[in-house]
């Protein structure tokens, strides 16, 4: 089992997203994380999904993904030549003891304290899964009052450019 992180063009209307999940699930085929956003083409998303299989199951999702009528292109994104990032906005409870520890971390990993009361702070830290993953795991130590986390965006590197042929 892997996972692979394809980027997906489609056509930009009601639904699409829906059709994408739709097929997913049908299939049995699970998603990890899933973001959608604008590209600079008002008639086209961009859909990235995370999924995970064998090759022949990620060969599978591919192909179903692609003939979609709302889909233009399907792009395997590969780590060694694609930049992957998320968000994550995490929400800790800290007096003013805790509240030096978190931050010596936040420090460490570049996180941005972006709000702070006399009882928490609420942290922001974008970068690469395995990044967020970390930081958390730094985290489950103190008491994490709400958490939220985006899907995976990301692009290939380079002079490459990811159009409709």
């Amino acid at each position: 089992m892997s996972k692979q992180v394809l980027s997906v063009l489609v056509a930009n209307h009601a639904g699409v997203l829906a059709r994408v999940a739709s097929l997913f699930c049908q299939r049995g085929f699970n998603i990890d994380s899933l973001t959608v956003s604008a590209t600079d083409n008002p008639a086209i998303s961009r859909i990235t999904i995370v999924t995970e299989g064998d090759r022949q199951v990620l060969e599978q999702i591919i192909k179903q993904t692609g003939k979609l009528e709302e889909t233009k292109k399907v792009i395997p994104l590969k780590a060694n030549n694609s930049l992957f990032r998320e968000l994550l906005l995490l929400k800790v409870e800290a007096d003013e003891k805790v509240r030096r520890e978190v931050c010596g971390i936040c420090e460490i990993y570049r996180a941005k304290i972006i709000d702070l009361t006399v009882q928490s702070l609420i942290v922001e830290l974008t970068g690469n899964p395995n990044k967020i993953d970390g930081f958390l795991t730094m985290m489950k130590q103190y008491n994490i009052l709400e958490m939220c986390r985006t899907g995976v965006t990301a692009l290939e590197r380079g002079y490459s450019v990811q159009t409709i042929d």
